[in-house]
This record gives structure tokens, C-alpha cells and sequence, in this order.
């Protein structure tokens, strides 16, 4: 098998079922599923609940900022950010939005979408933009580290087999772009943040169901949209995502930078047409200068 750009780490987190986020969608409508809240429970920790919600581990520290993702409080109500805007592309195939940490899956000749958070590379380890295809499948795949990681990690073996050491996981996708991978984990933490040479991961028990599902030679495309508009509805809403030092401010507790996002007004300008008079711009302001992913 060829050599992969993948890597991972990260803890493992205790097994929990991940329902997968299944929508169909009604003529026009791109933005899918609902804001949820969960009440703390003794013994929670926000990388389990992630899973739980099948959210990536950062969005869901981004929707509640000041919770300790480690102890947060017995009793405290978070939000689940589980309203996703999707990207501003063809609705075919699989479609991955980087700077969502989000894939879609579009079902062909039906109008349901399902979507699951993944894992991207580490800052200046880039997945490639543009469209691809599923060059080739494999159950229980062996990854072959390349030369790249070889020379991080001179201890790894030239292959390793299928089993728990291996970060590919139980299922893989192999892209048209050779290296690149879009597949399951060994350490399911890292869904939600920067942690590969560019593969894109997927929680286990979400690889396990879009495998199956996934023909060869379906269409992918890979976009890095920060912000995206669409509609649910009569509701208008934008979604502006964090960048990826954001996200790893995040992920290491230490302060987010400050970065607005600029051209967010012409994004949801166009979506909003003919409606445009009665968008409240300060909210979308407000919301190019949080990002916090969350859709508003």
C-alpha cells in the first residue's frame, strides 16, 4: 500500500456511541440541524461529550468558553453546536470544509446529507484544495508511515498492521491526491482539532458507518470556507469558524488570539438576496469577530 501523510495523538477517550448527523434537505435549504444543550453530569469530561454528540472536541470548547473542558461544573448547561451551515459547493459526494472540521456526505440520487466531525492537519501540514475521488477502499488498512514522519518518529516501523497501534483505524478512503487519506482513528481525541500530515480522520464508529456507503470513484471536494450563510427555512444564518491558531489556543487552553474575519458581510449579503435590508449586520459583525463557530 503507499505511504500516507497521516499521524495522530492525543489520548484515547472511554467507547460512546456517536449518532451520526442525518438530515434531508428541502429545496434550497443549506444549513441543517438544531443548537442542543446537555446539563453536567458527575464524571463528564467535554472530550467524551464531544463523541457523545458526535462534535469535534475544540467546537464544542468554543461554543462554551470558560468551562473547564477537565471538571467542568456538576449542573452547568453547555451547548451542543450542532447547527451546521453547509459549504458553498456542489452538493455531491463528499464534501469536507477545513475550517469547519466538518465532512458531508451527500447521498447520491436522494436529498439527505449526513455529516461528521474530523480531525485535520497540524498547522503548515496542509490537505490539499480542490476536487478528488475515492481512489480505492480498505477495511482493516496498513499504514505505511512516509518519509516525512520517518524523520519525526526514526523508531516506527516500515508498516504497521492492522490492529490498535494503527492510526488509520478499522477503514480507510484513499483519494485521488496520492498520500492523503480520509479514514478512522486510533485516538479519537484528535477529532476536532490539528493533528495529521494532512489525512483527514474520523471518529471510529463514524468511518464505520460512511464506509459502507461511500461508492468508488465518488467525487470529493475539499474547501476551506472560515465563513459560510445559508438557510434553514425563513432563518438566515452565518457561521464563522475559528482559524486553526484559534483552534489550537483552544485546544491548549492558552489565550485565543484576536483575529476578525474579514469579507463575512459579502458572504451573507449574497446569501440573503433580496433580503438583505432586514439582516441585523451588528449580529453579523459581532459574529466575524468571535468566531466561535457557533451559526448565529
Amino acid at each position: 500500500m503507499p505511504a500516507s501523510a497521516c499521524t495522530a495523538s492525543f489520548l484515547t477517550t472511554s467507547p460512546a456511541p456517536a449518532p451520526a448527523e442525518e438530515f434531508t434537505l428541502a429545496p434550497g435549504q443549506t444549513a441543517v440541524g438544531e443548537v442542543r444543550h446537555y446539563t453536567i453530569q458527575k464524571g463528564d469530561l467535554l472530550p467524551d461529550l464531544a463523541r457523545r454528540f458526535d462534535v469535534g472536541y475544540t467546537a464544542l470548547a468554543a461554543a462554551n468558553p470558560g468551562v473547564d473542558p477537565w471538571a467542568p461544573p456538576v449542573g452547568r448547561e453547555i451547548t451542543i453546536p450542532s447547527l451546521y451551515v453547509l459549504p458553498d459547493a456542489p452538493h455531491r459526494g463528499i464534501v469536507v470544509n477545513l475550517a469547519q472540521y466538518r465532512l458531508y456526505y451527500f447521498e447520491p440520487k436522494s436529498d439527505r446529507v449526513v455529516s461528521y466531525p474530523i480531525g485535520i492537519g497540524v498547522i503548515g501540514k496542509k490537505t490539499p484544495l480542490g476536487a478528488t475521488r475515492v481512489a480505492r477502499k480498505a477495511a482493516n488498512p496498513t499504514w505505511r508511515p512516509p518519509p516525512s514522519i520517518h524523520a519525526e518518529h526514526p523508531d516506527l516501523p516500515g508498516a504497521v498492521p492492522p490492529g490498535p497501534e494503527n492510526p488509520l483505524g478499522a477503514f480507510a478512503l484513499y483519494l485521488g491526491w496520492p498520500k492523503y487519506l480520509i479514514h478512522g482513528t486510533n485516538k479519537p481525541d484528535g477529532v476536532g482539532r490539528n493533528v495529521s500530515h494532512g489525512c483527514i480522520h474520523l471518529y471510529p464508529e463514524d468511518i464505520a458507518r460512511l464506509f459502507p456507503t461511500v461508492p468508488l470513484e465518488a467525487p470529493v471536494r475539499v474547501v476551506n470556507q472560515p465563513a459560510t450563510a445559508g438557510w434553514e427555512g425563513d432563518a438566515l444564518y452565518v457561521a464563522v469558524f475559528p482559524t486553526q491558531a484559534q483552534v489550537e489556543a483552544i485546544d491548549t487552553e492558552h489565550p485565543v488570539p484576536r483575529d476578525p474575519a474579514p469579507g463575512v458581510a459579502k458572504i451573507v449579503r449574497t446569501a440573503a438576496g433580496e433580503y438583505a435590508d432586514l439582516i441585523d449586520w451588528k449580529a453579523v459583525d459581532l459574529a466575524a469577530k468571535e468566531r466561535t463557530g457557533m451559526p448565529v
